[in-house]
This record gives C-alpha cells, sequence and structure tokens, in this order.
C-alpha cells in the first residue's frame, strides 16, 4: 500500500512543488543559516510528498471514472480503485498542511491556505475547477503558492508580485501543456479542458504566450531570469518544428523544469552567500 501511495503521488513530479520551495527559501533567506531553518525544511518535506499525495489524491478519487479511458494509468501512474487508505491518506495530508500554520509567521499562511483550497477546489465538487475551460488553467497557478509560502515565511514579506504573476502564468502553460495528452480520453468522458475547448494546436500557442509573457515579467526583475525562462516558448516551437509527438515531449518535462529550477535556485544562493 506503501507502493501504491508513493506511485499515486508521481514521484517523478514532486519537484513541481518542492522546487518553488527551494527557490522561494534561495530568495527568501536573509542569511545561510535561515536556508535550514525550520520553516523551510518542514515546507520543503512536506511539498516533497504529503502535498503531492493530497493533491494527486483528491485527483485520482474524483477522476476514478475518466480514468479508465486514460492510457497514462497503465504505465505511469496508477488507477483508484476505490481504497479506504487513499481518502485516509488524503486528509492527513491536510492536517499535515494545515500544521504549517504554527510554525509559520502569518504572512505566509495565505499562500499556504490558497494552495490547500485551490488543490482541494480543482478536483472536488463543487467546483471542480478542472471541468471548466480556463478556470483549469488559471487555478493551476496552486504550483507556485510552496514557493511563494517559502519566501513569505523566510523574508517576513511577500514576494515581489511580477514574481507571483510571472510564476502563475508558467504554471498555467505546464498544466494546460500537461493536459494535451488527455484530450482524447477527456472528450471520451465528456469532460470539458482548456486543452479539449481549443485542441492541440491553439493549445500550444496558448501555451507559448503564456510562458512568453511569463519570461517577460520575470525579465523586468532580473534580465538572467527572463532569458532562461525564454527557453520555455521555443521548445514550444521546437515540438512545433520537428513535428514531436507531445505525449512524448509531455515526460521531458519534470527534467527541463528541474534544470530550470536549479539555476534560478543557484541564482538566489549566490545572493545570501555574497550577503
Amino acid at each position: 500500500m506503501i507502493r501504491y501511495l508513493l506511485k499515486l503521488s508521481r514521484p517523478r513530479f514532486w519537484l513541481y512543488l518542492a522546487g518553488p520551495v527551494l527557490v522561494g527559501v534561495a530568495y527568501g533567506a536573509p542569511t545561510i543559516d535561515d536556508l535550514f531553518s525550520v520553516p523551510a525544511v518542514a515546507l520543503f518535506a512536506y511539498f516533497l510528498l504529503p502535498a503531492n499525495v493530497f493533491l494527486y489524491g483528491i485527483n485520482d478519487i474524483f477522476d476514478a471514472d475518466i480514468d479508465e479511458e486514460n492510457p497514462k494509468k497503465d504505465e505511469q501512474e496508477v488507477r483508484y480503485r476505490g481504497s479506504k487508505v487513499v481518502p485516509i491518506a488524503v486528509v492527513l495530508s491536510v492536517l499535515l498542511g494545515l500544521g504549517l500554520l504554527v510554525i509559520t509567521p502569518t504572512v505566509a499562511w495565505p499562500w499556504l491556505l490558497g494552495f490547500l483550497f485551490l488543490g482541494a477546489g480543482y478536483s472536488a465538487p463543487p467546483l471542480r475547477l478542472k471541468t471548466t475551460p480556463l478556470l483549469d488553467s488559471i487555478s493551476n497557478g496552486l504550483y507556485i503558492l510552496p514557493g511563494a509560502a517559502a519566501y513569505a515565511a523566510l523574508s517576513g514579506s511577500h514576494p515581489p508580485l511580477l514574481a507571483v504573476i510571472g510564476g502563475w502564468l508558467w504554471a498555467m502553460a505546464m498544466h494546460t501543456f500537461s493536459a494535451i495528452p488527455d484530450i482524447e480520453p477527456d472528450e471520451k468522458a465528456g469532460i470539458r479542458t482548456t486543452a479539449t475547448m481549443l485542441g492541440e494546436r491553439q493549445t500550444l500557442a496558448y501555451c507559448a504566450g503564456c510562458w512568453l509573457l511569463s519570461a517577460v515579467l520575470f525579465g523586468l526583475l532580473d534580465p538572467r531570469a527572463g532569458l532562461l525562462l525564454l527557453c520555455y516558448p521555443a521548445l514550444v516551437a521546437a515540438w512545433v518544428a520537428r513535428d514531436v509527438a507531445i505525449d512524448r515531449a509531455y515526460w521531458w518535462y519534470p527534467a527541463i523544469n528541474t534544470v530550470v529550477g536549479m539555476v534560478l535556485t543557484f541564482g538566489g544562493l549566490w545572493r545570501v552567500v555574497r550577503g
């Protein structure tokens, strides 16, 4: 059962939540010692595993019928078969998330509570945002909330607005790009998403546009960050030009995002070390 829960939590995507924490810590920490403070370590630990069990557990519970048509569940992921362990694990993960409020300053609370609210509302009724085109994309800005919480917890202030909006656009594009391989099974199940509404080609254009705007906003904060993030719209252009299947390119993004996140994190760490 532990092995099942680990696979349910999508280990390949663990850094999609924990990675932003590292970036937030790197840019929010005033000193080297703060990098290893209790809030920093606790936030990283929570968003590495329990938060993924929460996010994907809810998703799998309420998508059980849809996932019968999803080929990703055959190998890369697992199908929820009604086990009571999953809801219990989800509830425990929520409680752990609420426990973070005890060890973080109040300035971080809106970001933490926002993550739990959107994480549940994305998959669970009555909101079930994932079934409403555009709202499914917009709500996935939730992936940058762990980083915002980490920055706020260590710096004592909210992250720069340009970084929040830029990160939100990046997450919107990443989510919608990941929905392209699900277009066919979602259509068979009668699920409407931004990707099913636009179709593959227009969805790619939507993602490229969000990523481009994200790069521009980060470039206003730091031109080096903007140049780094330009790799995302450039990659979309490369996939289209080379006629690369998106369901194949999709599985390269954990590595791509890890490298980009590592470069951003090193930039923040260099600031701390120099300081």
